[in-house]
């Protein structure tokens, strides 16, 4: 499969957990869901368009992730108005965010019937131009994206591997943890239907190393072959969704 690398990073961010609606917490991770409403953003696709494209990016596009930054978390208070009379005193609610996030993303092209819109994605990252503001999942987390490499993702059925990325507790046995850090449990979302609605049995469980750390397990994984701008290689292990 074709496949990109990308950084996302940003001063906030904020990727709200669905079961949290009274004072909203951050999944550790930019989810599948949230990086393809960023690459709408980018490319300019208005919120009807990006209605009948959501479920479409959600089964063409797999996608892995690594930390860059370690994952902190900070609540901040805000007071909520309503439409109906704004300013009448509000509730306060807090907001739990992500401080400095920074993701290396994997995208790997399944299926070519996106092949345009993730081509000319990756353009606008390598010019550093969007049309929309991009954001780390809320509007007010603005996000700084670059270009990291592009190449070839190569399925594996089954073996042992090694990754900064995340993995699937039930589908891989962990082997080895290289030295004392944190193992992080995250239940992310996959796909999203032309509702808006992140569909809950569409779920999946990861397991991630801390960043800079790395997982040893075994079963099945994807072997990605990129280059770099500058004409470096890469050659790394991923499991994607």
């Amino acid at each position: 499969m074709t496949g990109y690398q990308i950084k996302v990073d940003g001063n906030w961010g904020h990727f709200k957990k669905p079961e949290t609606n009274n004072n909203p917490l951050s999944h550790d991770l930019i989810t599948k869901t949230a990086l393809i409403g960023l690459i709408g953003a980018v490319l300019g696709i208005e919120r009807e368009r990006m209605k009948e494209l959501f479920p479409v990016f959600s089964e063409d596009l797999l996608y892995g992730v690594e930390l860059l930054n370690p994952v902190r978390k900070i609540s901040w208070g805000f007071t909520s108005a309503t439409a109906v009379r704004p300013t009448a005193p509000g509730t306060p609610k807090y907001f739990e965010f992500l401080k400095h996030p920074s993701f290396k993303i994997c995208i790997a092209l399944k299926d070519k019937r996106s092949e345009e819109y993730i081509l000319k994605f990756i353009q606008f990252v390598k010019d550093e131009e969007s049309i929309f503001p991009p954001v780390l999942g809320w509007h007010n987390c603005p996000a700084n994206l670059s270009f990291i490499s592009e190449g070839h993702y190569h399925w594996h059925e089954s073996g042992p591997f090694e990754t900064k990325g995340f993995a699937h507790p039930q589908e891989h046995q962990l082997m080895e943890i290289s030295g004392n850090f944190r193992i992080g449990f995250e239940k992310l979302p996959t796909f999203q239907d032309n509702d808006f609605w992140n569909r809950p049995e569409r779920y999946k469980d990861v397991i991630y190393p801390d960043a800079t750390c790395s997982l040893k397990l075994t079963g099945e994984y994807y072997s990605y072959y990129g280059q770099t701008q500058e004409k470096e290689e890469i050659n790394e292990q991923w499991w994607l969704i």
